[in-house]
């Protein structure tokens, strides 16, 4: 957005300028923040059982190389250390503050810190916004303050932060008294029980965090900014992330570009999967669009990953950080046990990877490899005689990967305890010997001979399906990957629309909707009975008749449609039924009239829509529609706009996505007019910006010769910000 250009005429030349310092005293603060080289602990305390005591304790034991400079009025010294009374008393620059003081003196050590020039701050300190109304209001002066003095805030109530690169320890983290192993993830979490305790299980699989970060809460800094700024680093493979909640969308949306330009997964769990986070909605898209739906449509869009738990985040994390992306999603399985392959075999069907056959040659390579009661297809069983006979192994994993229709292969074992030498051999010649990625799966192994594994550069699981599933990720992040990243679709410039907000009249809901080249039935609006009749005149017989009303969402349920009308009595009856019925049940309703439409059926009815979400705004839906969609939710969410690929993938992710394809001698959809369709419908959602509430086009017919939309309801919030509802 810096980049973006301003209104000269609102702006001035000088705005640009400001704006790239204020990012570059940012940028600076946060470099500050993560890789210090002179850091202040204010409430330092000599008891390093202390929440002031800790940080010093780990930086002095864990050997921080930057001058380290505790800051409390009631010492002279703590260890060799001198201590100062106040910040304004530290000789030399100070790169980073902690700060473990009561929260009714961190306000004004924040403007002591700006005067001092100390660009960054960890607050521990609880008692701000986790403490209700009161909270609130002194955690939004301590923002306010540090942006008056241009310090930059983590936290307050967090547990700080590790860079374990650089032996940084602005933290009190139970976790820090054990060994904090520098390895190429780095974890953000808003969480820090939780965190701690995923960072500890981290460590105890192996798997290191060059960086830990708990953000608190967020007052200033955070998740996203946090997650962008240490992917930054060239020693980060892989970032992992632990959510409970986003208040905005955009930054997680800049991280994920961020990282996908790096080359460089993040892997995220977010807690929340089963709360809703809609309102009352008047549509089908208001109803479904839960949070979490939504949070999952754009985890998915931006290639981030979502892992189901911590235990399968860290499975992500490990294989990412150690594994080549494999070129396709065809799977080879080598294993110790049939059962196992079988098993492994299965769940990367469900997960939509390839167990393909092997090739004749490579069969008959492997069956004078293999013992008689060995298994030459894929998955490949080994048996336990490569036990007494490594090379059967060994030859069997090349074999397999010198397959063209082969791309990754996940080798499973169990034990060995009395073998682990043999095994590092085996392994240690397949890294020598083959280009295609290895994922090792190694039940109830002995934790001496995984960790030297590790050490060989694999990535080690601990059960069949987990393996799996780590590497349907890391084939999902691959192909992430090697997708070329097409300009946002053109902009729609929109005609006027109504400066009230709520539902919108059916005609100007279609006039928008042809605007942005939506494919629409044949439709005629007509405002009594007579022009009724000569609309189904000209649209040609069988025609269908709704009532047009702002009040009236729901149309069927007050008996306000009828179909299959074939002349002009039945058109005129029509009118005065549907007019008597919203009379009985609506009578204050306002009505614009009726809508004429030409009778239309399609081999699959979906539904499509646009909801402005609070945390990432406007979203496009698609989904089955008819009675499917309340039965099912077979829907998913994207950030709009997208394009007709980004429109392709989203109808592949839907459970039914075969049905599209012509199922039981149902012809195929034409997938490519229905693409149009919806990014068109995104790139109009994109337009509408905070005008849009809910936009439903339901049904849409599809078949093989189009797609058109048949329904719609239009819902808008004010133009005047101020009336927009609670």
């Amino acid at each position: 957005e810096i980049d973006r250009p301003l209104d000269s005429s609102k702006s001035g030349g000088h705005a640009r300028i400001r704006i790239c310092r204020r990012q570059s005293i940012m940028t600076t603060a946060l470099e500050k923040l993560l890789r210090p080289r002179s850091i202040a602990i204010l409430g330092a305390s000599a008891d390093f059982n202390k929440i002031g005591g800790r940080p010093l304790k780990f930086l002095i034991e864990k050997g921080f190389p930057g001058r380290i400079l505790p800051v409390n009025p009631r010492y002279e010294t703590i260890g060799d250390l001198p201590c100062y009374p106040d910040i304004g008393a530290v000789p030399g620059p100070v790169d980073l503050a902690v700060v473990a003081l009561a929260a009714d003196l961190v306000i004004e050590t924040v403007e002591a810190l700006g005067a001092a020039g100390v660009p960054a701050a960890v607050v521990f300190s609880s008692g701000f916004g986790e403490m209700g109304p009161e909270g609130r209001v002194r955690e939004a002066t301590l923002l306010d303050t540090a942006r008056k003095a241009g310090v930059r805030i983590l936290g307050p109530n967090g547990l700080g932060h590790i860079n374990a690169f650089d032996r940084v320890y602005g933290t009190f983290t139970q976790y820090a008294y054990g060994e904090t192993p520098a390895g190429p993830a780095a974890f953000v979490t808003q969480s820090g029980a939780f965190g701690t305790a995923i960072s500890a299980l981290a460590r105890s699989r192996g798997v290191g965090f060059g960086y830990f970060v708990n953000t608190g809460n967020e007052c200033d800094l955070g998740f996203s900014e946090i997650m962008e700024a240490v992917l930054a680093d060239d020693r980060v493979r892989v970032g992992a992330g632990y959510i409970e909640g986003l208040a905005e969308g955009t930054g997680l949306i800049q991280a994920a570009e961020r990282a996908r330009s790096l080359g460089k997964p993040i892997v995220l769990t977010k807690v929340g999967r089963t709360a809703s986070g809609a309102r009352a909605a008047a549509s089908h898209t208001g109803s479904l669009a839960g949070e979490d739906a939504v949070f999952d449509g754009v985890v998915r869009q931006y290639g981030l990953l979502r892992a189901r738990n911590e235990e399968h985040m860290l499975d992500l994390v490990e294989v990412l950080a150690l594994t080549e992306p494999p070129a396709g999603r065809r799977v080879g399985i080598v294993t110790q046990s049939g059962g196992a392959g079988v098993l492994m075999a299965d769940r990367a069907e469900e997960l939509g990877l390839e167990v393909p056959q092997l090739g004749p040659e490579t069969v008959s390579r492997l069956r004078d490899i293999l013992p008689a009661f060995g298994a030459a297809n894929n998955p490949v069983d080994v048996t336990a005689q490569f036990i007494t006979e490594p090379e059967i192994l060994r030859e069997s994993v090349k074999a397999l990967l010198d397959d063209p229709e082969i791309d990754i292969a996940v080798i499973w074992f169990q034990l060995m305890d009395q073998f682990v030498d043999e095994l590092m051999e085996i392994f240690k010649d397949l890294k020598a010997s083959t280009t295609k990625p290895i994922v090792a799966c190694w039940v109830a192994g002995p934790a001496d001979g995984i960790r030297r594994l590790r050490t060989l550069g694999y990535a080690v699981l601990r059960g069949a399906e987990p393996a799996i599933d780590a590497v349907e990720g890391l084939v999902r992040h691959a192909e992430a990957g090697r997708k070329i990243t097409p300009p946002p679709p053109s902009s729609v410039e929109l005609p006027p629309l109504p400066e009230e907000g709520g539902i919108v009249s059916g005609a100007i809901a279609a006039r928008l909707l042809r605007h942005c080249d939506v494919p629409l039935v044949e439709t005629s609006f007509a405002s009594d009975r007579a022009e009724a009749e000569a609309a189904a005149a000209t649209l040609g017989y069988p025609v269908v008749m709704k009532i047009d009303s702002p009040d009236l969402p729901h149309k069927t349920e007050i008996d306000g449609v009828a179909l299959g009308l074939g002349d002009a009595t039945e058109v005129g009856a029509a009118y005065g039924d549907i007019m008597a019925a919203v009379g009985r049940h609506a009578p204050e309703a306002r009505i614009d009239g009726v809508v004429i439409q030409e009778m239309l059926a399609g081999p699959v009815e979906l539904v499509l829509g646009l909801k402005r979400d609070p945390i990432f705004g406007p979203v496009v839906m698609a989904g089955l529609g008819g009675i499917h969609v309340e039965i099912l939710k077979d829907v998913v969410f994207r950030h709009a706009p997208i394009d007709e690929a980004g429109a392709l993938e989203m109808l592949a992710d839907l459970k039914v996505a075969a049905i599209l394809d012509g199922v039981r001698g149902r012809p195929a959809v034409d997938k490519a007019a229905l693409a149009r369709l919806i990014a068109a419908v995104s790139r109009l959602g994109a337009a509408l910006g905070n005008r849009l509430r809910e936009f439903d086009l339901n049904p849409v017919f599809a078949g093989p010769e189009g797609a058109v939309a048949v329904d719609w309801l239009l819902v808008l919030d004010p133009a005047d910000e101020n009336a927009l509802p609670p």
